[in-house]
C-alpha cells in the first residue's frame, strides 16, 4: 500500500498489485483526488494559469481502513504500507490512525499491518515500494520486507531540481529573495532529503551542469548491489529525462532498468515546471 505521491506509473501499480490512497488538491475552490480526478497532464498544462497555487492534503485515515478491508475480501492478510515523509505531509500519520484503528476494530485477529515513514518525497517512496514488491517476489517473508524498509529506507537517495523557483518559495523551502536572484541567473537549486524533509545540497547555473551533477553524484553514490533499477522523475518536460536516461546508458557502467515516470498532481503543487529528480540506493557509507 502507498500514498499517491509515490509517483508509480499504473503498469507498476497494476503488476505489483499496489493500492494506493490518493491524496487530496484543492484547485481554485474545486476538490480533487490526486491523479484519480485530475491527470498530471491536466495540471501542468493549467498550472501556468493558475492565480494561487493548490492546496494539498493527506487522505483520511478511513480510506487507508477501506482499502485494508477491501483487500481482507481478497484474502490478504499482511499488510505493509509506505507513506510519504512524516515530515513533508500527514500521509504517514494518517496510516498509523488507520492502522490503530483497524486493530480496535478487529480485536484479536492475525492480520499484519505496518506503516513506514519512507524519509522520502515522490519516487523516493515509489522507488522503496517497487523495490519491496521485487524483494516479495524474491521470496521475502513479511517480517523480512519490513525490517528492509526501516533498515534501509534512509539509503534512498533523492536529486531533485526546477526550472522556477517560484513553487518552492510559497512551499516554504527558499527565501523570496534566494529565488528572485535564482531565477534571474537561471541558477537551479538542487534538493536532497536531510532528517525527513527537503533541503538544497547545490546550486547549478543551467539544465547542462543540473545533468551534470545528477550523473557525478550517481556514480559516486549508488550502491550497485541494491540498485537494480533507478526513477527519472519529470514534472511537464519528459525530453530532460530522457535525456538523463541517454547519459546514464552512454557514460555509466549502471546495467539494470531505468524507470522514467511523471510526477504527480500533489508533487507538482510544489515542484512547479521544469521538475527533474533522480532516485537510487546509495551506499552505506554515504
Amino acid at each position: 500500500m502507498a500514498d499517491s505521491t509515490c509517483d508509480l506509473s499504473q503498469e507498476v501499480l497494476e503488476h505489483y498489485n499496489i493500492s494506493v490512497a490518493p491524496l487530496n488538491i484543492e484547485i481554485e475552490g474545486v476538490n480533487y483526488r490526486d491523479k484519480i480526478d485530475i491527470t498530471s497532464d491536466e495540471f501542468f498544462e493549467r498550472l501556468p494559469d493558475m492565480k494561487e497555487l493548490p492546496k494539498t492534503g493527506a487522505s483520511s485515515p478511513e480510506v487507508y481502513l477501506k482499502l485494508i478491508e477491501e483487500a481482507l475480501k481478497e484474502g490478504y492478510t499482511e499488510f505493509l504500507c509506505i507513506c510519504m515523509s512524516s515530515g513533508t505531509s500527514a500521509s504517514y500519520q494518517a496510516a498509523e490512525i488507520a492502522r490503530e484503528s483497524f486493530y480496535e476494530k478487529y480485536t484479536g485477529t492475525d492480520v499484519k499491518v505496518h506503516v513506514v515513514d519512507s524519509w522520502s518525497m515522490s519516487h523516493g517512496s515509489g522507488w522503496l515500494i517497487l523495490k519491496s514488491a521485487q524483494l516479495l517476489e524474491e521470496g521475502y517473508t513479511f517480517e523480512a520486507l519490513v525490517e528492509f524498509c526501516e533498515t534501509h529506507k534512509k539509503r534512498v537517495k533523492h536529486f531533485l531540481c526546477v526550472d522556477d523557483l517560484y513553487n518552492l518559495t510559497k512551499s516554504g523551502r527558499i527565501s523570496n529573495a534566494g529565488a528572485f536572484i535564482g531565477s534571474l541567473l537561471q541558477v537551479k537549486p538542487i534538493m536532497s532529503m536531510k532528517e525527513t524533509k527537503g533541503a538544497i545540497v547545490a546550486k547549478v547555473r543551467g539544465t547542462n551542469k543540473a545533468l551534470k551533477y545528477y550523473m557525478d553524484e550517481f556514480q559516486k553514490r549508488v550502491d550497485p548491489d541494491w540498485t537494480n533499477f533507478i526513477i527519472i522523475g519529470y514534472s511537464n518536460e519528459k525530453s530532460i529525462a530522457k535525456e538523463l536516461e541517454d547519459r546514464i546508458k552512454l557514460k555509466t557502467d549502471f546495467s539494470g532498468i531505468i524507470h522514467i515516470m511523471q510526477m504527480g498532481v500533489a508533487v507538482g503543487t510544489h515542484v512547479g515546471l521544469g521538475g527533474l529528480s533522480l532516485f537510487f540506493m546509495e551506499k552505506e557509507t554515504m
